[in-house]
């Protein structure tokens, strides 16, 4: 399948993860601790990783044990990586956050050109830096917010950005070498299930936060949640397929991220209107004018990258 293709659907299952996770927050955690919720995707991701090896029956003949702990640490790093994301979210709404992922592939950049040779020219970091205005537009174009909180935001975002592009090289780089890619989403998913079940389990806090939510929703906040595991595994295949298939990461996460806040924008849209709960994005005519301006930079910086 094109690295393209695979990109495109990636892009839309973590749009509509992102929505989920925004609800989840608001409606079941009243954004209180709402990082809490990480607890139950530890147990679902060590479940699942455990049935895909047996169901390719442990196969694993010829394979390094060093890039299979890499990609355990990959996974390590993808829970680490969720910590500032849901902080973030409990401080903005998911189409800023959608926006500050345009950080990611200035990261790539650098990073490919520090640990994988990626070269590139003064043309590029031009067109970085047009993507980059896009975030930064959104941040300091918004009212009602401190200067503390926007400050906040930014952090979040970029310790996630950071910490999610780390982790992506760190599996593109084990990839690469004798290993199933079927087995590299089931080790994927087995060091993500233990980072999130040994970390969350082990703050009093987040573990009383997660049983008091489950106990007064009757149960009713796990149904979303599976759904968003399910979600992100769908995501997990496509994405860290079309990463290893693409000419380099750069170029992949670009293409993700350029067309992941227009997903993401009108699914906003759209969302508030029919179920303002899911939705929760702002429609007012300045809002919605500096959103279709920054992903016109964002268009803008993608399309003279690939020109160049």
């Amino acid at each position: 399948m094109n690295w393209i293709l695979l990109i495109t659907l990636a892009t839309f299952f973590d749009s509509i993860r992102i929505f989920i996770d925004n609800y989840v927050s608001d409606v079941y955690f009243k954004k209180r601790s709402a990082v809490s919720q990480k607890i139950f995707y530890g147990f679902t991701s060590l479940i699942t990783s455990i049935i895909i090896l047996a169901i390719t029956n442990f196969n694993l003949n010829g394979v390094d044990h060093g890039v299979i702990g890499l990609i355990l640490l990959s996974g390590l790093l993808s829970v680490l990586s969720s910590i500032p994301y849901i902080r973030a979210l409990e401080v903005d709404d998911s189409i800023n956050l959608g926006i500050f992922i345009q950080l990611a592939p200035i990261l790539y950049l650098v990073f490919g050109w520090l640990f994988l040779g990626e070269s590139f020219s003064p043309m590029q970091l031009i067109a970085f830096a047009i993507i980059l205005s896009a975030p930064l537009l959104i941040i300091f174009s918004a009212r009602k917010r401190s200067r503390h909180t926007k400050l906040k935001a930014i952090l979040y975002a970029f310790l996630y950005v950071f910490i999610a592009v780390i982790g992506n090289l760190v599996y593109v780089k084990a990839s690469t070498n004798n290993i199933n890619f079927v087995h590299s989403i089931a080790f994927l998913l087995l060091g993500r299930g233990i980072g999130y079940t040994a970390i969350m389990s082990a703050v009093p806090k987040w573990r009383k936060r997660f049983y008091s939510v489950v106990k007064s929703s009757k149960l009713k906040v796990l149904v979303p949640m599976t759904i968003n595991h399910l979600i992100g595994l769908a995501k997990d295949f496509t994405y860290r397929g079309g990463l290893i298939a693409a000419p380099a990461v750069a170029i992949a996460s670009a293409a993700s991220d350029s067309v992941e806040p227009i997903f993401i924008f009108f699914m906003g849209i759209i969302l508030t209107l029919i179920w303002p709960k899911f939705g929760r994005e702002k429609l007012d005519r300045k809002s919605i004018i500096i959103h279709l301006i920054a992903i016109i930079l964002v268009v803008a910086g993608i399309i003279l990258l690939n020109m160049l």
